[in-house]
């Protein structure tokens, strides 16, 4: 009985070391994204991800994320969503600074998740704290995408960034919600089939939708990788607390496009992590 209660409570001591590892590193995580509409790219393009730092900070002013992705040298910085906590008494100015600074690397586009899409629609609430936060990253460069796109080139090869607002409703707690077809064109219009299309819509769990409108590249976080990962089946939970997500964590290919959906590199509220540690995600796009 004392073998077992010792062996319980060193595997209780070593989970709770893990979970605190894992709540204040990250990892780099990379993927290989193949696709024929990119085989007039004749290199890769390298696209850094990030979502859901919600105003953590890697080291003073977030100096190791920000090496990490220097270190990269990547083309493009692609932003998913809550980078700071949507909340009254939550300051912005972590995440502010830290996306200000990332234009000295490359170009930068960001689309909102849930928590800034809360700050801009709650204006009672939150006043001018959401376009205050916005008008500071956008002075340093930063191109917001809100249920708007942007024309890119990769080379010979025209590119599409949409970045995808979906109602409210769809991040509601305790309940199953879905996005209709016709709300994302409602939101993005109809997509140019004749360009690689990137979307960056920070909830996952409509992706298949995403895919049907259009998307050659699907990106996303907000699930926070499903809390607690388990071998062989993935997240456990998401924020709605529905349990094992489709989508929660990783890179699918189906018919020749790809969903990634970021771990996220911050928690907010329940700040816990387990086999499920905190990412920056890379991106190696080319063709066949």
């Amino acid at each position: 009985m004392i073998k077992w209660l010792v062996l319980i409570g060193v595997i209780l001591v070593l989970c709770i070391v893990e979970w605190m590892r894992e709540i204040s590193t990250f990892q780099i995580t990379h993927y290989e994204i193949v696709s024929e509409k990119l085989n007039k790219v004749p290199e890769e393009k390298k696209i850094v991800f990030l979502t859901d730092l919600h105003n953590y900070s890697y080291g003073k002013n977030n100096e190791k994320l920000f090496s990490a992705i220097k270190n990269q040298n990547p083309d493009f910085i692609l932003i998913g969503g809550d980078m700071p906590i949507g909340k009254l008494e939550s300051p912005v100015r972590v995440a502010e600074k830290f996306v200000c600074q990332l234009t000295e690397i490359c170009p930068v586009y960001y689309a909102n998740g849930n928590h800034e899409q809360r700050m801009k629609i709650y204006t009672e609430k939150f006043g001018e704290k959401y376009q205050e936060y916005k008008n500071a990253i956008e002075q340093s460069g930063v191109r917001f995408l809100e249920n708007e796109h942007v024309d890119l080139m990769f080379d010979t090869c025209p590119v599409q960034i949409h970045g995808l607002e979906i109602p409210r409703e769809a991040y509601k707690k305790f309940r199953k919600t879905s996005v209709s077809l016709e709300q994302i064109k409602e939101c993005i219009g109809k997509a140019d089939l004749s360009k690689y299309q990137i979307l960056l819509a920070h909830n996952p769990i409509f992706a298949d939708t995403y895919m049907e409108w259009g998307a050659d590249l699907v990106l996303s976080g907000h699930l926070h990788g499903g809390v607690v990962r388990l071998p062989g089946i993935g997240g456990v939970i998401t924020p709605q607390f529905h349990l094992f997500p489709k989508y929660s964590g990783e890179l699918t290919v189906k018919d020749g496009k790809s969903i990634v959906v970021s771990k996220g590199l911050g928690t907010h509220t329940i700040k816990i992590r387990f086999l499920n540690p905190a990412e920056m995600v890379v991106l190696h796009l080319k063709g066949k």
